[in-house]
């Protein structure tokens, strides 16, 4: 009986081991998904075009001044990078983390940025802050509009849509499917805020949240960017991520390449933590997608 509670103790302390160092790991070790994305369409001179995806940091810092993170973009050496929201918690009160990564970025990249909920959680005062000083060190904010980014006499369409925070319930919510004229975000409603794609030039659509994946596919979106979803924030081997900030298990979109026919999905399973504070089996990610024709 006491080998038998000497091997319990034994296991046990293994398990913790083990648990601690797949936490530790899961929360600091930065990975790098890449992922090529063929596209008939693309322009002749963006074929290569390489683009870095950060999303949901929380104001979280890999060393002194996200050292870890400009360690890693840099090897990547991007042609563009994008942020697509809650780089900050709604909570802050200090923007510094996000706003010296930024600022970093910004002197050797061209950078674009959407704010996600966290950042529309906000007061007005600080939102216009975090704008002001984003652009004032070269961060384009896409604000419900539309950039043209060229290559020589070509260009691709470049997207940035803020989804109001009432869209954000999930559509498995028997509420939300009663009030679909006011919980569902469609094509109609994109295309107020954005205009309509005609789908003739290459357009990359940048948003926080992938939960209407079919609209932005149906609106004409050649590559949709994506994060909130945190990967699930914890991963199992063969299932995926586990729950959404939605308050929904097993989300559709957690993290990864989606496609649909000659149209693409990418959503980061982001950096930060947010407000669940630990991810398990699902390190931080920095996400590069390199076009080609």
């Amino acid at each position: 009986m006491q080998k038998s509670k000497k091997l319990a103790l034994f296991v046990l302390i293994i398990a913790v081991v083990v648990i601690t160092a797949m936490l530790y790991v899961s929360n600091r070790f930065i990975f790098i998904s890449e992922y090529k994305i063929k596209y008939e369409k693309l322009p002749n001179t963006f074929d290569g075009y390489k683009i870095v995806l950060l999303s949901d940091l929380h104001s979280s810092e890999f060393g002194k001044g996200n050292k870890a993170i400009l360690k890693k973009v840099r090897r990547i050496d991007p042609d563009m990078i994008v942020m697509t929201g809650d780089m900050v918690n709604s909570t802050d009160r200090d923007f510094s983390i996000f706003l010296d990564l930024a600022k970093s970025l910004a002197a050797s990249y061209e950078v674009y940025f959407i704010v996600g909920n966290h950042e529309q959680s906000l007061s007005s005062v600080d939102r216009s802050y975090i704008y002001y000083e984003l652009g004032r060190m070269g961060v384009q904010v896409l604000d419900n509009e539309k950039v043209s980014v060229t290559r020589g006499e070509e260009r691709l369409n470049l997207y940035g849509l803020w989804i109001n925070m009432r869209y954000y319930s999930s559509r498995n919510n028997e509420y939300v499917k009663e009030n679909a004229e006011t919980y569902y975000l469609g094509t109609d409603r994109i295309e107020k805020l954005l205009g309509k794609n005609g789908g003739q030039e290459f357009s990359v659509l940048l948003t926080h949240n992938p939960l209407y994946a079919e609209s932005y596919i149906k609106w004409g979106a050649d590559l949709t960017l994506c994060g909130h979803v945190h990967g699930g924030m914890i991963r199992l081997p063969f299932v995926g991520g586990i729950y959404s900030p939605e308050r929904t298990f097993f989300p559709e979109y957690d993290g990864g390449l989606y496609p649909f026919g000659e149209q693409n999905l990418v959503v980061s399973r982001g950096i930060g933590n947010g407000n669940f504070g630990f991810r398990f089996l699902n390190c931080p990610e920095i996400v590069t997608i390199e076009l080609y024709k």
